[in-house]
């Protein structure tokens, strides 16, 4: 049994209209899983139109509460980490700079599984700008999310056998 997202009261699906889970096992260790999530300079290898993610306040990787800006879904957006169990689940939420009505929480599950890792990820969003986003290409952030976890996987699995020599 997989642990549940804890949702901020205002982010939970049943109060957002964009509400989607991807999931993968992965050949990889939960190790090198977390490790990938918390580098912010591993992002742009797998995070699908990353290029950049900025930490502020002087933090050198993820943490409870590390604010941090980057670029997600054509968007520049601010965040912060609002989950934080290492090993086990992150999550973060902000939203885009263009948008102050538009706002999102991603979370993150790790499970160990006997040959890797279980990836569970979701997220709710909220506010015009996702809504317009939706509207134009519905299962967008589904799939983006899948291209995701499967470019999160390829990382992973090729950091692990380097690791491994």
């Amino acid at each position: 049994m997989y642990e549940a997202i804890k949702w901020p009261p205002d982010m939970a699906p049943s109060r957002s209209p964009i509400h989607f889970t991807n999931e993968l096992e992965v050949a990889a260790s939960p190790d090198t899983i977390w490790s990938l999530l918390v580098d912010h300079t591993a992002w742009p290898s797998f995070y699908p139109g990353v290029e950049h993610v900025e930490l502020l306040d002087g933090h050198e990787s993820l943490h409870l509460g590390t604010r941090f800006e980057t670029n997600l879904a054509g968007q520049d957006v601010y965040a912060s980490v609002q989950e934080f169990e290492p090993m086990t689940r992150i999550a973060w939420g902000g939203g885009p700079k263009a948008s102050l009505d538009s706002k999102a929480y991603h979370a993150w599950i790790i499970t160990p599984t006997p040959t890797g890792t279980h990836l569970w990820t979701e997220e709710t969003m909220q506010g015009p700008l996702w809504i317009e986003q939706a509207k134009q290409a519905p299962d967008i952030f589904w799939r983006t999310h899948q291209k995701l976890l499967e470019d999160l996987a390829k990382v992973a699995i090729k950091r692990g056998r380097s690791s491994a020599k």
